[in-house]
């Protein structure tokens, strides 16, 4: 059967990697793509879901704009991992349809309304939108949400702050409100995204790859490949974060996951966004999130590089 999901993203390349391998698999249905802030300025995000989904040739599928701005605080973006344009490293087409004239929540709303089975929320970047759309439509989230799916947070280590991973450093408030709403959540915190790195030689195969959509991507992550080779990382490729997501709907038995509490820190001075993640069970709260921690890594890449091919048959 199968997943009926709405991709909350950022694009990034991570991003437009997850929403790429969503929409070529056949255990997914993607019925909508809202966008937020965050890897680059709104209207650049915006741009680039538009973009990816002219070259996917999924014009069908409805987008629409989030939130300028976080929550409470100014925007911060990420232009020295995603470029100028949010998708550096390819040359994408110009999008040929035109963006839905309603804000992201009114999309989603619109979305769980027609839809006569439960939803997956998927939530790549910041999670402004998610928790906008909770805090106006909470009736309807509980009726037709089924689990909120999510790149964000680690269990110690951080990407933007010592112990903060950039999607929740971006918009802490409004991931806590996702966090204690109640539904059942996913977390792809980076303890397992950081296992799910592409190597430099799969790049290289991605090249041999002979259809539009392999020729992107190919030129997208050896562009994203390049900030993380900075030693300070001590990574052997790109991790590869947001797809993780994708991957956990299409084949769970590729991680390994824990059930805890987790919650977000929103106050302190310096772990402000810092998602705490309650392992041993110490404060007695619900277990409301299922944590990947671990992953298996061939068969990840396998995935990707079976998703890109899948476009040399549609010629």
């Amino acid at each position: 059967m199968t997943k009926k999901l709405i991709l909350d993203c950022d694009p990034g390349h991570d991003d437009a990697l997850a929403l790429t391998m969503a929409v070529a698999s056949p255990k997914i249905d993607v019925l909508a793509v809202t966008t937020s802030a965050g890897n680059q300025t709104p209207d650049k995000t915006l741009n680039n879901a538009m973009r990816m989904l002219t070259l996917l040739h999924r014009e069908d599928i409805p987008v629409a704009q989030g939130n300028q701005t976080p929550l409470v605080k100014p925007l911060e973006t990420a232009p020295e991992v995603h470029g100028e344009t949010g998708l550096d490293g390819a040359d994408l087409p110009d999008p040929d349809f035109k963006v839905q004239p309603i804000p992201a929540i009114e999309l989603i709303a619109k979305t769980l309304q027609k839809s006569d089975e439960k939803v997956t929320l998927v939530v790549t970047g910041p999670m402004t939108n998610a928790a906008l759309f909770l805090r106006v439509y909470p009736d309807l989230a509980r009726e037709k949400i089924d689990q909120i799916v999510f790149m964000g947070g680690a269990m110690g280590l951080g990407n933007w702050r010592p112990s903060v991973e950039f999607n929740i450093f971006v918009d802490p408030e409004a991931a806590k409100i996702v966090m204690n709403f109640g539904l059942p959540l996913v977390m792809a915190p980076l303890n397992v995204t950081h296992k799910a790195q592409i190597m430099k030689d799969e790049i290289q195969a991605i090249k041999q790859i002979d259809n539009p959509v392999g020729k992107a991507f190919y030129g997208l992550l050896n562009f994203f490949e390049q900030y993380h080779e900075n030693p300070k990382w001590g990574f052997k490729g790109a991790p590869l974060h947001d797809p993780c997501t994708i991957a956990w709907l299409i084949d769970p038995t590729m991680f390994e996951t824990d059930k805890m509490n987790v919650d977000v820190e929103t106050q302190g001075d310096l772990t402000r966004g810092e998602t705490v993640c309650d392992y041993y069970q110490l404060t007695g709260k619900p277990q409301n999130t299922e944590v990947l921690l671990d992953i298996d890594r061939d068969k990840f890449i396998n995935l990707i590089m079976e998703t890109l091919q899948s476009f040399s048959k549609n010629k």
